[in-house]
């Protein structure tokens, strides 16, 4: 008899502990799989509340499984076999399975999930470990073996499998809300996106952009980047906000020392009109504590004065050397680093203020009518959309 893998089952982890609201969190991640998986059309799928069995119906594993790593809100999953829990028919799949594994050593890890099944978990450990002993070349190691079977025994069938796969871990995306990312195309943003959908929070973007000062391509760097981060959250759409004049009367106006102080804080000012229009809970940015000039805790105060939206800053305290080894592990890096520079580094003034007071602040801003180019801002922002090829992950969310 040969038996093949023939399901997936995934597990939860850090959903475990929600609650009365774990069966919401499940669902989520339920349609979040789904949709993340439906260009594999044979796929059928059983949400339980211990864990998600994915039915292959001889779709390509390996490719099913890549894709997988990438939803969040799994823990782990695992290749499993599915089949009949007569003891027998496990003695004989068990050994089956291990030939073809071609190792030297294993051992038996079984679980009696359904308390009626006759036989209990030691014993059903000691009968197949005996018939493979019986039956091959095998030796038992229960500290290091070449091969962990475990069996996991349910009142419908019983599961055998041989490895764990790592998931991406956090929630679902779209149990926590939506933000609005502040999305600049350097390293930092996408990054910071990555590490919020992994949190189960939806993103929409807003860039400022202020030609001819930058360059076209920038906007380029942008799709990208949102195409990149689409295995994550496949529809994403990116507010592009026309900001030259603003920027320019910035200048004008200000000490150039205030001029990136005072920047932010109508950076933070627009989104968080266009972040409440597009209802989204929170403003979302790539800062670093201490990276850059705008970065100090006293700038981040200053700045933050101007909005009462919660500010997420995933990066916070991470190291730049941290944040680019996640960028290359998202494929973001090399596309951040093309050499088409956003408005905060075009217009970076020399000598910045790191310890900015906000009654300086406030005078500068207080000598032209900043307000009604705010408004010139939000009503000539154009919204792309980028999008995956499963485009409907977000139909609930967005």
């Amino acid at each position: 008899m040969e038996m093949k893998y023939d399901h997936i089952m995934v597990r939860f982890g850090e959903l475990s502990t929600k609650g009365k609201n774990k069966k919401d969190f499940i669902f989520r991640l339920g349609d979040n799989i789904r949709n993340a998986l439906k260009e594999y059309k044979s796929l059928t799928y059983q949400v339980r509340m211990d864990h998600i069995y994915i039915k292959l119906n001889d779709e390509n594993p390996e490719t099913v499984i890549e894709r997988l790593k990438d939803v969040s809100g799994i823990y782990s999953f695992s290749l499993v076999i599915k089949t009949d829990t007569d003891i027998e028919n496990l003695k004989n799949v068990v050994l089956d399975l291990l030939l073809k594994e071609n190792k030297k050593t294993f051992k038996m890890r079984a679980k009696r999930a359904d308390k009626l099944y006759p036989i209990i978990s030691d014993d059903i450990n000691r009968i197949i470990a005996g018939h493979v002993l019986k039956n091959s070349e095998y030796k038992v190691d229960v500290h290091n073996p070449d091969v962990l079977v475990s069996i996991t025994i349910r009142n419908d069938a019983a599961y055998i499998y041989t490895s764990d796969i790592v998931g991406a871990g956090g929630y679902p995306l779209g149990v926590g809300g939506k933000a609005l990312m502040m999305m600049s195309g350097g390293i930092d943003s996408p990054v910071a996106s990555y590490l919020l959908m992994k949190r189960g929070v939806a993103i929409e973007c807003v860039h400022f952009a202020a030609p001819p000062y930058t360059n076209a391509a920038v906007i380029d760097k942008i799709k990208d980047l949102c195409k990149e981060l689409n295995r994550y959250q496949a529809k994403i759409k990116v507010h592009v906000v026309p900001f030259t004049k603003l920027q320019e009367d910035i200048y004008k106006y200000s000490n150039e020392s205030y001029a990136i102080t005072i920047m932010r804080r109508m950076m933070y000012r627009i989104s968080e009109r266009l972040a409440k229009k597009y209802k989204c809970l929170a403003l979302a940015n790539g800062e670093s504590i201490g990276q850059v000039a705008s970065q100090t805790l006293v700038s981040m105060d200053v700045i933050n004065a101007v909005t009462n939206m919660p500010v997420i800053r995933p990066l916070a305290i991470f190291d730049k050397t941290d944040i680019i080894k996640i960028s290359k592990k998202i494929n973001t890096y090399a596309i951040s680093i093309r050499p088409y520079e956003d408005c905060c580094t075009i217009f970076a003034p020399k000598n910045p203020k790191t310890m900015p007071k906000l009654e300086e602040v406030e005078a500068f801003e207080e000598k032209w009518d900043y307000e009604s180019e705010i408004n010139d801002c939000i009503s000539n922002a154009e919204t792309i959309v980028v999008t995956s090829e499963n485009e409907d992950n977000l139909k609930n969310y967005l």
